[in-house]
């Protein structure tokens, strides 16, 4: 598996993950447009400013999409998410791993973080297995039940 810059077709395949305002949302976050269109969704996943990635198995499957940038100092990691396809396979662990390495040593930092809503459970128990802990976070978090991780 290797991470790759996301081509249109990625982005598009990654669109038809989500088939409902909710679940756009709950990946997403705030101010992301629905219903969306190839331009809208590139734009809104802010590609110019964030780091981006898919990943790619070595058939060239697109196994899943995850982003990083930098956030009170540590590698923040956003928008992460497996092909429905591919779920339950562990590949969320080989996406956080490979992000995390890959974003620490770019913004020069030797923590990561991510925020989680409180009801996914099974991406709390994939991070709690990947080392990440509650935290509080310094100022209110605008999303209803949003949880702040950390990983040091």
């Amino acid at each position: 598996m290797r991470l790759t810059q996301p081509s249109d077709k990625n982005i598009i395949e990654l669109m038809s993950w989500f088939s409902s305002e909710d679940e756009l949302s709950i990946w997403s976050g705030p101010n992301f447009r629905y219903p969306f269109d190839l331009s809208t969704f590139k734009s809104d996943l802010n590609l110019n400013n964030l780091k981006s990635f898919s990943l790619m198995s070595s058939e060239g499957d697109f196994l899943a999409f995850g982003q990083y940038y930098l956030r009170l100092g540590r590698c923040h990691l956003a928008r992460l998410v497996v092909n429905p396809s591919f779920r339950g396979q562990g590949i969320a662990s080989h996406l956080i791993s490979q992000l995390s390495i890959l974003g620490k040593s770019d913004l020069s930092t030797d923590s990561c973080s991510l925020f989680v809503l409180g009801h996914n459970e099974s991406a709390i128990q994939v991070y709690t297995k990947l080392g990440f802990s509650m935290a509080d976070y310094p100022e209110k978090i605008p999303l209803e039940n949003c949880l702040f991780m950390v990983q040091v």
